[in-house]
């Protein structure tokens, strides 16, 4: 199945590269472009694409606020933030507007690619590892309430608890299956019913409750 993409850049050189190396796939299509916010909306409303590369700092209505109107409007296309910086200031703003990763614009062309296609199958971007550095960045000097994280996590099991605090630690499915002694299709079993039983999207959303929560420290 052909996933439908729309590139939004006020910049047209990345407009213009981005398209060039996905269109070279035979599984990717850009579907349409925009140079803004406002024009983005449009674009997605119209074309209906299965994910959107968003940059975050454009004039006018900005990446973050546009992330947050696609991922709540009729259409919810999956978005992955483009930033030029892997410690950009706008890259959790982003993450808590719904998108499902980050990718540095100067990625290479097969990072972008496999980018593009494991959102749209519905997992996050970034490795557990870059995305707790980021996290650890911006969240890190936040102490959470215990009463509050208690209040959080009351629904999940001593095992689903355990599940979160290494996936908030940046470990990988296979890093905790090694870790509690168990299958890594397990592993995965645990995360989903974690998401579920917390409303979470995804597991940069859950890495970071996890921090919210104090479950692990930069």
């Amino acid at each position: 199945m052909t996933v439908r993409v729309v590139l939004v850049d006020d910049q047209t050189l990345v407009r213009t590269g981005f398209r060039l190396v996905l269109d070279e796939t035979g599984d990717l299509e850009v579907v349409g472009e925009a140079a803004d916010g406002a024009h983005a909306l449009d674009v997605v409303a119209r074309t209906r694409p299965d994910v959107v590369l968003m940059d975050v700092r454009m004039p006018g209505l900005d990446g973050i606020e546009t992330t947050r109107r696609i991922r709540t409007g009729p259409h919810p296309a999956k978005v992955i933030i483009l930033t030029t910086f892997d410690l950009d200031e706008y890259v959790l703003s982003g993450l808590r507007a719904g998108a499902s990763g980050f990718l540095l614009k100067d990625a290479l062309a097969a990072d972008l690619i496999s980018a593009v296609r494991v959102v749209a199958a519905g997992e996050s971007v970034a490795a557990p590892s870059v995305t707790r550095r980021l996290i650890a960045h911006y969240l890190g000097s936040t102490t959470p309430a215990p009463a509050a994280a208690d209040r959080r996590l009351a629904t999940l099991t001593s095992r689903e608890r355990e599940v979160l605090t290494l996936v908030t630690r940046g470990l990988s499915n296979a890093e905790i299956a090694a870790v509690l002694v168990l299958s890594e299709s397990t592993v995965k079993t645990h995360l989903g019913r974690i998401l579920a039983k917390l409303g979470l999207r995804d597991r940069v959303q859950a890495v970071i409750l996890g921090y919210e929560c104090g479950l692990a420290q930069p």
